[in-house]
């Protein structure tokens, strides 16, 4: 199995929580898949557990991932209730002791050695003290400058542009554009992360024309993905193209 290639024409392609269509998603061995083709980036969604450690996975709970096996609530209990977790590999068999729930330094550090720029989803709403220390643990690990931060709050995105004037800040929605909501990134200093059936040339244009960097999730349709290369949108991502 491998992935679907796609002429991108220069634009960035980002592997969504890991090589996803290949390795079980949010896990080590998905980001070393994705570390070891030409992506320009590897996205993740992390949590905070009750006692302060970041946790990557996308869910709240970790009842879909474990196949109903477990229901752990990651923010409403210690990292301890799911560090021994052992995840089904994709054809549902646990034979694999490596595909687990990684910490957030563990994503940082394979990004690092496969030199990919990071693509960190902040799940739910994060209090700016999380923010904080979550910053200080990339920069900790000095590989702050190459982390995009995306977030559907909107909170958690004008708290990190805050705290980091240079970085790369998406706002995630599943809605279509609006004037509001590009006047709020132009005010912000935010880029769009949208979901990319909402996109064409025309307001991927007047996004350019704003200063505004557009990211799409998730496409895995070829011929879908190279509309929006033709578009000139600047980030697509994807479970399986490449």
């Amino acid at each position: 199995m491998n992935t679907t290639k796609i002429n991108s024409n220069g634009v960035k392609i980002i592997a969504h929580r890991g090589l996803s269509g290949i390795e079980r998603e949010n896990t080590c061995p998905a980001f070393v898949a994705a570390g070891n083709r030409s992506y320009f980036g590897i996205e993740t969604d992390v949590h905070v557990t009750k006692d302060g450690k970041f946790v990557i996975i996308h869910d709240d709970t970790t009842d879909r991932v474990t196949l109903g096996k477990e229901n752990v609530n990651v923010e409403k209990n210690d990292y301890s209730k799911v560090e021994g977790i052992i995840l089904p590999d994709l054809d549902k068999t646990t034979d694999r002791k490596d595909i687990r729930i990684p910490l957030l330094s563990e994503y940082i550090k394979i990004c690092k050695k496969y030199e990919k720029i990071c693509v960190l989803e902040l799940k739910n709403h994060f209090k700016e003290s999380d923010i904080e220390k979550l910053i200080d643990e990339i920069r900790a690990l000095e590989y702050l400058d190459n982390v995009i931060f995306i977030s559907f709050d909107f909170e958690n995105c004008v708290n990190v542009r805050k705290l980091l004037p240079e970085n790369d800040v998406q706002f995630l929605t599943s809605n279509e554009i609006t004037k509001n909501l590009i006047e709020n990134l132009v005010a912000n200093k935010l880029n769009l992360d949208i979901y990319y059936k909402h996109l064409n040339a025309k307001n991927v244009e007047l996004l350019h024309s704003k200063g505004i960097k557009v990211n799409c999730w998730t496409c895995d349709n070829k011929e879908g993905a190279e509309k929006l290369v033709s578009y000139g949108v600047d980030f697509i991502t994807s479970n399986i193209l490449e």
